[in-house]
């Protein structure tokens, strides 16, 4: 990470302060000079702000708490998320950063988007929208529903690329097919949107069977874009971005590799997110010289969603890794209980009817082991599973 990036964190942040009376108040009570930072190190004297403090400032002080560094009259949009929480966007930026998604997936000039988010109060269907016109493309404002029009219009006007939710994208995908033929469907290239269950597995199956790539990035309402795919492992981080993996509860940054809460400060101060939780967990993959993260994993869930086994938290997004590394799995789910005074660890897995028993117990359980760092106790193959049934169970107070 080039020391570049703290000078001008603290340049954006000294001025912000002069600005936002609830940003100024935050730096006092924690004794933190913005100016001197130079370093990560000096970055992270500051306590983390949880997004529910962020919503309680704005209760008390609507709408945004005294943290706006701008006049209001500069900001182009309020986006509303759930709490709810106020984001203010000035025009421009590509997106928060989306463009980089866009143009690394080679979409740009040529290629017409259908884009299905919402484009009403919160930033998803917008933010994607002025991503793909800075990378060049066109853009159908599609919205959410309409599958029967959605689908005339992924024909009619030659979609090559959908920006969507996986479930919707699956429901429009199989109306085009259903309602013209295999022959109509010319889309090549799809951005999802994250969901819990067997996301990355789901993923691999679309791209096979509808002849697709797949690409995703991380992103929130408060910072834009965080890091995105770019066709290596897990997300790289945005270059305007400091990230780090901490703690939930101490704010403490952990050492490489361990799972924790996503930390992320913004280079740019006019909405001053600087050490900022998301309530996402994940871990870092690489990290820059000083620590912080370089390639994020994927999200392991949200803080709290873990279960602590053996000393050990384990994350739902362990459970998919087993779906997807055993050959056969269609479901699995993981229940922790206590019996005689040991945790356990007990995984029921849904196969595929033919698919060998021996070879997937050996992958779910090798598959486990090298993503929880803990040996899977028991695996139970079982006829179905719930279709909203959770990755991960906590019996152990049960």
């Amino acid at each position: 990470m080039s020391i570049d990036i703290y000078q001008d964190i603290a340049t954006a942040y000294s001025a912000a302060a002069t600005k936002a009376p609830g940003l100024k108040a935050r730096f006092e009570a924690a004794g933190f000079d913005p100016g001197k930072v130079s370093s990560l190190a000096e970055l992270s004297r500051l306590p983390v702000m949880k997004k529910e403090e962020l919503l309680k400032l704005q209760r008390e002080n609507p709408p945004f708490g005294g943290f706006l560094a701008a006049d209001l009259k500069e900001i182009a949009r309020i986006y509303v998320s759930p709490g709810p929480i106020f984001e203010p966007a000035l025009p421009g930026g590509g997106g928060h950063g989306l463009d980089l998604l866009f143009k690394t997936a080679g979409v740009g000039k040529g290629d017409v988007i259908l884009n299905t988010w919402m484009y009403h109060l919160v930033p998803a269907g917008l933010l994607f929208d002025e991503a793909a016109q800075a990378a060049g493309a066109t853009v159908i404002p599609g919205g959410v529903g309409n599958t029967e029009l959605q689908a005339q219009i992924v024909v009619e006007t030659g979609v090559t690329c959908i920006c969507a939710s996986t479930a919707f994208f699956l429901t429009l995908a199989d109306r085009v097919i259903e309602t013209y033929g295999r022959g109509a469907w010319k889309v090549k290239t799809a951005f999802l949107g994250g969901e819990m269950g067997d996301w990355m597995a789901k993923r691999r199956r679309i791209e096979a069977d509808y002849g697709v790539s797949t690409w995703a990035a991380y992103a929130t309402a408060d910072l834009g874009l965080v890091a995105y795919e770019d066709s290596g492992e897990g997300y790289v981080v945005h270059p305007d971005r400091v990230v780090q993996i901490c703690d939930p509860v101490s704010g403490d940054q952990l050492p490489h590799g361990k799972t924790g809460e996503v930390v992320v400060t913004a280079r740019d101060a006019t909405w001053p997110m600087i050490r900022f939780g998301t309530g996402d967990s994940a871990f870092a993959l690489e990290s820059n010289h000083d620590g912080s993260v370089r390639r994020l994993s994927a999200l392991q869930g949200r803080v709290g969603a873990a279960v602590k086994v053996r000393e050990i938290f384990v994350y739902p997004r362990v459970i998919e890794e087993v779906v997807i590394a055993t050959p056969g799995a269609i479901a699995a789910q993981a229940v922790a209980a206590r019996e005689n005074d040991r945790d356990l660890v007990r995984i029921s897995i849904v196969l595929q009817e033919n698919a060998d028993r021996a070879t997937a117990e050996a992958a779910a359980k090798n598959a486990f082991e090298l993503h929880a760092r803990l040996r899977v106790d028991e695996i139970i193959f079982v006829d179905e599973l719930p279709a909203d049934a959770p990755l991960l169970v906590n019996d152990k107070d049960s």
